[in-house]
């Protein structure tokens, strides 16, 4: 399935959507099937609050999430920091670059290159169609603003089963198979085993973990900034379904 069709199917999956979309089956209903009607305004009115709540969102992103592991990077033979997306037309940069995700990966990326000494491979198409792809946004930010080298790139990936394997044939011309793996600590489950499937050996090195300060009253009132993690969990559900029942490329 191509990049559009894939973001098409996950807007009608994914809230607010899916849940505007269920509301609204309730609410045509209610005439005919008044009680039918009812049952899916409320279940989707209930599942609006609950995917809204910090507190459920949060704590649905922390499954996905394990603490790193008290263990040296010593032995990887590169690091592999994956695109997250792009920032268009950035006023303040005068072109395009790294959006907020990304520039979380770099950063963690970027210290691990400091601490290790690892050559880093930046991987990320231009699934938008843009004249500028994830991994060049993530070099150029990489070695002019955090003053670290970037060794390859990969701009033909579009999403991350693409992302594992390209990366794979770019480093297998340099023998180099062990990798610290750069991603957001969500979305390392299902990266990690792409990655491995390609034929890595991982090293996680997950990134932005999910924390809360304290479980107050105000983890319990709806935000919209819950809403979004609580996609971004739904996501990966998906995701991980998704390349479970779709075979690899040959």
């Amino acid at each position: 399935m191509g990049w559009f069709a894939a973001n098409l199917v996950s807007a009608f999956l994914l809230p607010p959507l899916s849940l505007i979309l269920l509301g609204a089956t309730g609410v045509l209903l209610l005439k005919r099937h008044p009680r039918v009607g009812k049952v899916l305004v409320v279940f989707a009115l209930a599942l609006l609050y609950l995917l809204s709540t910090p507190f459920v969102a949060e704590t649905a992103l922390q499954k996905l999430e394990t603490l790193p592991a008290l263990e040296s990077f010593d032995s990887v033979q590169a690091i592999v920091v994956l695109g997250a997306g792009t920032y268009f037309n950035a006023p303040e940069y005068n072109s395009h670059t790294v959006n907020r995700l990304g520039l979380e990966r770099i950063r963690y990326a970027a210290r691990l290159h400091r601490l290790t000494g690892k050559p880093i491979l930046a991987t990320g198409g231009t699934p938008l169609g843009s004249n500028s792809s994830e991994a060049a946004q993530m070099r150029e930010v990489l070695e002019k603003e955090f003053q670290v080298p970037v060794n390859w790139i990969e701009e033909a990936s579009g999403n991350t089963r693409e992302n594992a394997y390209k990366s794979f044939a770019v480093l297998k011309r340099d023998r180099i198979t062990h990798i610290a793996l750069v991603t957001h600590a969500w979305h390392i489950p299902r990266a990690a085993r792409e990655f491995e499937q390609a034929g890595f050996k991982i090293s996680p090195a997950a990134t932005a973990f999910t924390t809360r300060y304290k479980t107050d009253l105000f983890a319990f009132i709806p935000t919209a900034g819950a809403l979004q993690k609580s996609q971004l969990f739904l996501h990966e559900i998906i995701g991980m379904l998704w390349y479970r029942l779709s075979p690899p490329p040959g």
